[in-house]
């Protein structure tokens, strides 16, 4: 699987950012503090990626690290000025975003590339699990705003289409034996409990900040069906994460690639949407 670099740009009405999906700024504040992590997260995957490069003698799987490179470069600009719509309307996009930054530079600093690698193929199986939640279930978004649902499964495919080179990076350049299944299985642990304590800090001071949010109990009640429900993000997620402590775990052990054939209508259709156009 060969990512592509696809440099797309998107219709996003600044005066929806706070409000674009359809069950309103509760489930919207939710996937922005996904956004506000993408910038800082992707670089830090770049990073750790980067690092490895040059020991990396299978040419397939170099093109495969230039590809994945490209993509999150590419989900880092088109979050950078999503964020910024956030910064805009009112909302602490910028110092949100700095604090990450803060955190993740020390972490470049401080530990070894080996275990910001493990870091970066936990939290891109998390990419990638999110992703397939999105893709499969059309319901997530309904009659969500066009170009924030065109950019959110733009960024869901691109992360399926690479979802294991960093994986592949990691087998190739870390010594197999317990200690990297535990170093892998372990840091995926401290990174679950890190992912989604800053998702939910990231999420309330949203949704502090947006006074214009309405309907707190009504939004609180969407929020937890859409996050802890039957079909939940929660629940559909937990088989894929305990998959990730089997001893022979890959990314490609579920293979999704047939969802792949749909992203270049997808890419004709945000085309369409920037140009004023409806498909329908």
């Amino acid at each position: 699987m060969l990512p592509i670099r696809r440099d797309i740009r998107f219709a996003l009405p600044a005066e929806r950012i706070t409000n674009w999906h359809e069950q309103g700024p509760f489930i919207t504040h939710f996937f922005n503090a996904l956004s506000l992590l993408f910038p800082q997260g992707e670089l830090f995957f770049m990073d750790s990626v980067r690092h490895y490069r040059q020991h990396i003698d299978d040419p397939e799987l170099k093109k495969q690290i230039q590809g994945f490179i490209g993509q999150e470069a590419m989900h880092s600009r088109e979050h950078v000025a999503y964020n910024d719509l956030l910064q805009a309307a009112g909302l602490p996009a910028h110092t949100l975003d700095r604090r990450l930054k803060f955190i993740l530079d020390l972490q470049k600093k401080h530990f070894a590339p080996s275990f910001n690698l493990a870091i970066t193929i936990a939290l891109e199986h998390y990419t990638a699990m999110l992703a397939e939640i999105l893709l499969s279930d059309p319901s997530r978004f309904g009659d969500s705003l066009k170009g924030y649902q065109q950019m959110w499964y733009w960024h869901a495919l691109e992360e399926t289409e690479h979802k294991a080179v960093a994986f592949d990076v990691w087998n190739t350049v870390i010594k197999p034996g317990p200690k990297r299944y535990l170093l892998r299985t372990g840091t995926m642990l401290t990174t679950t409990v890190f992912f989604w304590l800053v998702v939910l800090d990231f999420h309330l001071r949203l949704l502090i900040a947006d006074r214009k949010a309405v309907g707190f109990w009504k939004g609180w009640w969407r929020m937890l069906k859409f996050l802890y429900g039957p079909k939940g993000v929660f629940p559909r997620m937990l088989r894929p994460w305990l998959h990730y402590f089997k001893p022979g775990f890959h990314p490609w052990d579920h293979d999704n690639r047939a969802r792949l054939a749909r992203i270049d209508t997808l890419v004709d259709e945000i085309e369409q949407t920037r140009r004023g156009y409806d498909p329908a």
